[in-house]
């Protein structure tokens, strides 16, 4: 079990073992939707009895590496756009230094031990921006399954990206990986609040990814590889900002190392041979489940600050219920994606076989056209 005295977190064998399955999980979900699947594992270190700032500060550092290897991973496939990650890390920087500045003062407030105030507002925030991208993704891909057949089911800009592109605020960007084009103060809003959720919540890519593709008119796959590629250097600031309050616990994030670092190179295959709906699909679901899952830790910090009144051995059964509501989240996400994964890799298999009895002697060719 994980414990708190003087600031300092004790683990056990079975909470080190749940922090690497934290981190393979998260790392899965980081290399198939790009969004460093920090909305899983801080949550998912909170439950374990981390507190909030501390969790949000050792998975932010965690961010770092990660998304170092799965941007490389993705870079390798054509999926980064590097020119307009360099432009959203313009604000991203300020808006990261605002909210570790802000999560620090909450922490303190609960004078170096859990934080009620601190774990509340982080929950809070992990709740209205969750909902908010849960219900846009998911919208969005029941309307693509409703016109699927259709030459835009698969495209990669919305309507929405098409409105903003229309109205022209200068200086328009033209980034040539996306085939996009964009006002250069879009970009920077959006890294200013992509920055400012990745330093509050240890999270920002399950914004910046929706808004690349559904503002920006990024491609999915595009806007993962670009994302992650954000995120390391995103990562690297806040990390510093962090250890520099003493909200970083480093053996956390070598824990979580330990399971994302090989999760994320499984997603990140995944995005190669899955089409883009599913990868919302996967999202929008495990998200919106995530949202339960913080929904049913909020009354445990309630109580604890004084506005609501139950027994305290409630909070315990909270606890659980929160926890395996998030594993759930987890496992099913994993499962899904191995099973999108394994299918369309099958799919690939019997296309080769295909072009190997056809034209037997350009067999290795069509090896690497696959």
């Amino acid at each position: 079990m994980l414990g708190n005295m003087q600031g300092f977190i004790f683990l056990d064998a079975w909470a080190a073992v749940q922090i690497v399955i934290l981190g393979f999980i998260g790392g899965v979900l980081s290399g198939f939707i790009g969004s460093g699947g920090a909305f899983f594992m801080t949550p998912g270190m909170m439950n374990l009895g981390v507190p909030g700032a501390i969790a949000v500060g050792s998975n932010i550092t965690h961010k770092f590496g990660k998304a170092l290897v799965g941007s490389l991973k993705h870079r390798e496939l054509g999926n980064v756009d590097r020119r307009l990650a360099l432009f959203m890390l313009v604000t991203s920087f300020a808006g990261i230094r605002l909210a570790a500045w802000l999560n620090a003062l909450l922490f303190r407030k609960g004078g170096g031990s859990s934080s009620a105030a601190g774990d509340l507002y982080i929950s809070i925030v992990f709740v209205a921006s969750l909902i908010a991208v849960a219900v846009f993704m998911l919208r969005e891909v029941v309307r693509t399954l409703k016109r699927q057949g259709a030459p835009e089911a698969e495209g990669s800009t919305a309507r929405l990206a098409q409105y903003l592109a229309r109205l022209n605020l200068p200086p328009m960007i033209h980034f040539r990986v996306s085939e996009t084009r964009v006002s250069l103060w879009l970009v920077l809003v959006v890294g200013l609040f992509v920055g400012y959720m990745a330093g509050t919540i240890g999270v920002g890519g399950f914004l910046g990814v929706p808004a690349m593709i559904y503002l920006f008119g990024v491609p999915t796959t595009v806007a993962a590889g670009t994302e992650l590629y954000l995120a390391m250097y995103m990562g690297a600031f806040g990390a510093a900002n962090y250890a520099w309050q003493g909200m970083v616990d480093i053996r956390l994030t070598l824990l979580l190392y330990a399971g994302s670092l090989v999760g994320v190179l499984l997603g990140a295959y995944g995005t190669k041979i899955v089409k883009d709906v599913i990868v919302r699909l996967v999202t929008g679901v495990v998200i919106a489940i995530c949202v339960v899952s913080r929904l049913i830790a909020i009354p445990a910090y309630l109580r604890q600050l004084g506005t609501l009144s139950f027994d305290p051995a409630l909070e315990i059964y909270l606890n659980s219920a929160s926890k395996a509501t998030l594993f759930f989240s987890g496992v099913m996400g994993l499962g899904l994606i191995l099973v999108f994964v394994v299918k369309a890799h099958r799919q690939r298999m019997r296309v080769q076989a295909t072009l190997r009895q056809a034209f037997p002697g350009t067999q290795p060719s069509a090896q690497r056209a696959a």
